[in-house]
């Protein structure tokens, strides 16, 4: 998109990507007619290449589902397939992917439901049934499921808090770390989770507002680091940077950058200018360490004192990174209103949508090297499916609408 910066055609766009593209592919070849549930280990042209199924992904597909039933009913479309799918993804939920034993989540389940791999140092499976099941509940209007979104939340904070139950990725005694990934995804998590119990006027939201109060208060203690110009993806117990280590001085743009809207708009929600400003100032920090000057695109990963990386995918160019420069850009945009910012929004903007789209089968791929060529052409795995691109259109689709009314 080279022509100037225009919200109305670009509202449309998304509109168009979302519904006409992306969630279509999902519906046609994911969505498990027989056993339920979603795959997502599919070829370009929708082709089964894995049969096992990413219980991750049957929570985000649900959040995805359903929001987009929501964004496109608020704009005079009705899609009741996204309700169906929503459904089929609730039932397979709760009949395969927890471990009864102990109410854990599992990550990997055969198509048919058996246990696969269940990951005890994590409990992201947990906060992403928790969205599914707070958009599901918003959408569907059935607040029991907000309920059990609810209780899942709690579930994870005794799971967080009680010791022994989660095994660390290091150990505690002689290499103890920080992740920002928790405090990250569970802010997320909590406001999707508030929005649904204010939708149905259920008691909770003050419980989350304090939750997200101690988010922020950890994110900002140990994660973030103004002398230093980055947010860090791991430290030590202290908050310090473990320069010593190849995972100390790791940076991950993509994940900053994805946090930094969370916060910006946790700072619309709460009218809170210095949230909002802490937020454009970690996308400002990160922006600047992850944009690549040479190929453009978000580049996987940094280190902190630029020196050798050791992961092989360190300057790949992933779908998802990509997707959140759209949304923060479009937040710090609306924001502020400056010029640098739309500026960063057209960068990003072309950047994936000059590559990632399949013009001829639908959806986007997922993984290009550096340079800008196709590293294979799969549109799904257990990490990648219907979530961070809806959510991106979805994002911007909201944003868009409300600076098209400004523009009036």
């Amino acid at each position: 998109m080279t022509e100037e910066f225009n919200a109305k055609k670009l509202l449309s766009f998304y509109k168009r990507s979302l519904t006409a593209s992306v969630l279509p592919f999902w519906l046609k070849y994911g969505m498990d007619s027989v056993h339920g549930g979603i795959y997502t280990g599919l070829d370009r042209d929708g082709s089964l290449l894995e049969s096992d199924k990413s219980v991750w992904f049957q929570g985000r597909a649900l959040w995805t589902f359903a929001q987009s039933y929501m964004t496109a009913a608020s704009y005079g479309e009705e899609h009741p397939e996204y309700l169906d799918a929503c459904r089929s993804l609730t039932d397979f939920i709760e009949k395969h992917c927890t471990d009864k034993s102990d109410g854990r989540m599992y990550f990997r389940l055969t198509k048919d439901g058996k246990p696969v791999i269940k990951r005890l140092r994590y409990f992201f499976s947990e906060t992403f049934a928790v969205v599914g099941f707070a958009a599901y509940g918003r959408a569907s209007g059935k607040k029991e499921y907000v309920q059990k979104a609810f209780n899942l939340l709690k579930k994870i904070d005794e799971i967080r808090s009680a010791p022994g139950v989660l095994i660390p990725k290091f150990d505690e005694k002689n290499a103890p770390s920080r992740g920002f990934g928790v405090p990250m995804i569970l802010l997320n998590t909590v406001s999707e989770l508030r929005a649904a119990l204010r939708q149905f006027n259920m008691e909770g939201e003050d419980f989350c507002n304090r939750y997200i109060d101690a988010l922020l208060k950890e994110i900002k203690t140990y994660f973030i680091r103004p002398e230093l110009k980055a947010v860090l993806e791991q430290c030590a117990p202290d908050g310090s940077v473990q320069y010593e280590h190849f995972e100390g001085r790791l940076l991950n743009p993509g994940h900053a950058i994805e946090g930094a809207w969370f916060i910006m708009k946790e700072g619309i929600e709460r009218g809170d200018k210095d949230l909002q400003k802490l937020g454009i100032d970690m996308f400002d920090w990160m922006w600047e360490r992850g944009w690549d000057k040479k190929y453009g695109g978000i580049i996987y990963f940094r280190d902190i004192e630029n020196k050798s990386l050791s992961e092989y995918w360190q300057d790949m160019k992933f779908w998802w990174p990509q997707n959140e420069a759209v949304i923060a850009s479009l937040y710090a945009y609306f924001l502020t209103g400056q010029k640098k910012y739309q500026t960063r929004f057209t960068l990003a903007h072309d950047y994936f949508h000059e590559r990632f789209p399949d013009k001829k089968y639908g959806e986007c791929y997922g993984y290009f090297h550096r340079d800008g060529t196709l590293s294979t052409p799969l549109k799904g795995n257990m990490y990648k499916g219907p979530f961070h691109i809806p959510r991106m259109y979805i994002e911007g689709i909201k944003l868009l609408e409300r600076l098209s009314a400004k523009s009036k």
